[in-house]
């Protein structure tokens, strides 16, 4: 029987193992962490139907009880080598695996909000990030630096993505909706709260996002800004003052909010850099690159070695889904290829 490993028990990696654990390939699935889909885990709703993430985590975690799946958490694959008829992984304690095929699902890891000091994460009491927010909306306890239900959430874009000092010049695909879809449930909890988004622009690119966009605005009440937030300071009662711009006036903006929600993008993880560079395949920023982003986008340029998801390119979670089921297809004509051969 032949057998592949998957590194990674994301969304990708997970749905991965289904699809050819199904069709009687033998996988053996490798997790850092305790967990699989931890980042998953980290969300409350999903865009942009807003079903609950752990809907999602459950279904997908029941897939890992199929036959022909073996799960090792706790487990880091650190190093990733051809060696004449086979690859094999070691992981961080030095013991090794063989497999006949290898699935890089390593995933992304959140931009660090510490690089952008002028914005005041980890000085300010009132200054977030979005992974914060989103913790706060799954627990359905919204509150300001002093415990209190705060009066005015402001939502800034771009935080680490299409960043010329934080030297990601990418954009991370789904902060834009993510905001729309944050000060929204600031509304839903909060209806006498103020929302507002500050943007470069918007993009809403996935099928439902405008509309989504839309009814924040004629529904919730969610005002959006043209402009950038270029310094923030505590103020006496625990507030965030905010120094900006309004780019579509051409003006100076000076205002005071409770909550300053920073939208962090997406950056390779530790696991996709340190994979990248042990198999030679690392591409820009420190993504796993393939050999053409159209015709064989999960093939790389090693044979056998295959990549799926976001340790590729920021990706939605649909995304990374059907990414994994086409690498699936992908690993399955390989090893078809390998029974040819002998």
């Amino acid at each position: 029987m032949r057998k592949v490993a998957i590194i990674g028990a994301g969304p990708a990696g997970i749905e991965a193992a289904s699809i050819l654990a199904r069709n009687g390939i033998q996988v053996s699935l490798f997790e850092k962490s305790e967990t699989p889909l931890k980042n998953l885990q980290d969300k409350a709703f999903l865009f942009p139907n807003f079903q609950a993430a752990q809907e999602i985590v459950d279904d997908l975690s029941g897939k890992l009880l199929a036959d022909g799946i073996t799960s090792v958490f706790g487990v880091e694959i650190t190093d990733v080598r051809w060696q004449g008829t086979e690859w094999k992984l070691t992981d961080i304690k030095g013991q090794t695996y063989v497999t006949d095929s290898v699935l890089i699902a390593t995933g992304y890891q959140v931009f660090d909000a510490h690089r952008k000091e002028e914005l005041g994460y980890g000085i300010y009491k009132g200054v977030i990030t979005s992974l914060d927010m989103e913790q706060m909306i799954k627990h359905g306890k919204i509150t300001n630096a002093n415990g209190d239900e705060p009066k005015r959430v402001t939502f800034l874009q771009c935080v680490g993505s299409r960043d010329e000092k934080s030297g990601n010049h990418y954009c991370s695909k789904i902060c834009c909706v993510t905001a729309v879809k944050q000060a929204i449930e600031v509304r839903k909890q909060l209806p006498k709260c103020d929302s507002s988004v500050f943007y470069m622009d918007l993009r809403m690119w996935g099928q439902g996002f405008e509309e989504m966009y839309r009814t924040a605005q004629e529904k919730y009440g969610v005002s959006f800004v043209r402009g950038r937030i270029s310094e923030a300071a505590a103020t006496f009662d625990g507030r965030v003052q905010l120094k900006s711009e309004d780019t579509l006036m051409g003006l100076p903006l000076k205002m005071t909010t409770d909550l300053l929600v920073l939208m962090v993008g997406m950056e390779p993880s530790c696991g996709t850099k340190l994979l990248g560079k042990s198999c030679d395949v690392n591409g820009d920023y420190g993504f796993i690159k393939t050999v053409n982003p159209h015709l064989y986008d999960n093939e790389t340029s090693r044979p056998g070695l295959f990549a799926a998801g976001t340790c590729k390119r920021p990706m939605s979670i649909s995304d990374s889904i059907n990414d994994a089921r086409s690498a699936a297809l992908a690993i399955q004509e390989y090893l078809d290829s390998l029974k040819n051969e002998n």
